[in-house]
């Protein structure tokens, strides 16, 4: 038997549930509570360190099925500060699992809430956007006073939470490119060192010393938090326009984009799937895509780029591109683990760009 517990929002919500996974000692967790619709990749979702401040709703009701494998991280551990499920799999269905869902989230002390009406959290959330909160055993007064304390992720820096701690490297052939690590995902590297020789940083790392490294194109990792909480950071992107080709994904988009002197705003409740439709403005081409942000450029504070994708579902500005200083982004995630893979042709567009100086009309 699992032990009673309640999830209580802000704005006084209350869901009742069972815990599961990890239980803190006094019963509580507190976070901001987003959605992700995507029906697979539970795992990588859980290991991507944009979640950090963050507790994740998953929209499909059974999570857990086939179990988890150190294959399928994305980083060290989890960021996340919780999950809500409404039925977690006991059983992993799967030749390559390794440990059963709930062990990996006890084992990586992630609290959980199970057998909450999920779908009534998120319409919830629909509504009133991503909100802060706190879920547990702790007595319901307890739970309600940490909700109504507890913050979101404006005006946050995580990133300094999330970054590694020492340059590395990976991959041996071709250009050499240097990435920026604001919380980079592990396929993420997997798909540019099949392209390049890289040397990964940590976030702090200066324009000057990253240019020291004589790159022939720098890459501007995803990352949670804020990107209006990190004015440090924009400041060395600038300093790299113009100097070195560059490519931005997710808050490496925002960062770019704030370094042009565009504006970021958050969305009500953001973008969390494996399923957003996404138009590329030059070709016309459409691409299902997996995506994970809270925060979004605004499109009228844009004075120097032009926007390449929009978001068909909301319009949000989902690229960039400035030919000029030889840099491009995207707010989704093109090398999307586990999937769809559609927008995957925007590594080889950086490696054109990095290798041959190449740039594209469409």
């Amino acid at each position: 038997m699992r032990e009673p517990a309640h999830l209580v929002l802000a704005d006084g919500a209350v869901f009742a549930g069972e815990a599961a996974g990890f239980a803190p000692r006094d019963g509580l967790t507190t976070g901001e509570f987003v959605f992700n619709t995507a029906l697979s990749g539970y795992q990588e979702v859980l290991t991507d360190p944009s979640y950090a401040g963050q507790v994740i709703v998953f929209t499909y009701p059974h999570v857990g099925n086939y179990g988890v494998t150190p294959l399928d991280d994305e980083s060290g551990r989890p960021w996340c500060r919780g999950v809500v499920v409404r039925e977690l799999n006991p059983v992993a269905s799967n030749w390559r699992a390794r440990e059963e869902l709930e062990a990996f989230l006890v084992r990586h002390r992630v609290p959980a809430l199970v057998g909450i009406d999920t779908r009534r959290l998120t319409r919830h959330l629909r509504a009133h956007g991503a909100l802060p909160g706190a879920f547990g055993t702790a007595p319901r007064a307890t739970l309600e006073a940490a909700a109504r304390g507890a913050r979101g992720t404006d005006d946050t820096d995580f990133v300094t939470t999330v970054t590694t701690t020492a340059p590395y490297r990976r991959g041996e052939a071709g250009r050499h490119v240097v990435a920026y690590d604001y919380g980079i995902k592990r396929t993420m590297v997997d798909q540019l060192a099949q392209r390049f020789r890289m040397s990964v940083v940590p976030a702090t790392t200066t324009a000057d010393e990253v240019l020291a490294l004589a790159p022939d194109g720098v890459f501007l990792s995803n990352g949670p938090g804020d990107p209006a909480a990190l004015d440090g950071l924009v400041a060395e992107v600038a300093g790299l326009l113009g100097r070195v080709p560059v490519f931005g994904i997710c808050l490496g988009h925002q960062l770019l984009a704030r370094a042009l002197g565009a504006r970021t705003y958050k969305l009500p409740f953001g973008h969390h799937g494996s399923n957003h439709p996404v138009k590329d403005l030059a070709t016309g081409r459409i691409e299902i895509t997996a995506q994970n942000h809270n925060y979004a450029v605004d499109p009228d504070s844009l004075a120097r780029a032009v926007v390449s994708h929009v978001d068909l579902n909301d319009g949000v500005v989902e690229g960039l591109a400035l030919r000029a200083e030889r840099c491009f982004t995207v707010q989704y995630h093109p090398e999307a683990g586990p999937g769809p893979h559609d927008a995957r042709y925007l590594f080889e567009r950086f490696a054109r760009l990095v290798e041959r100086g190449e740039w594209w009309e469409g």
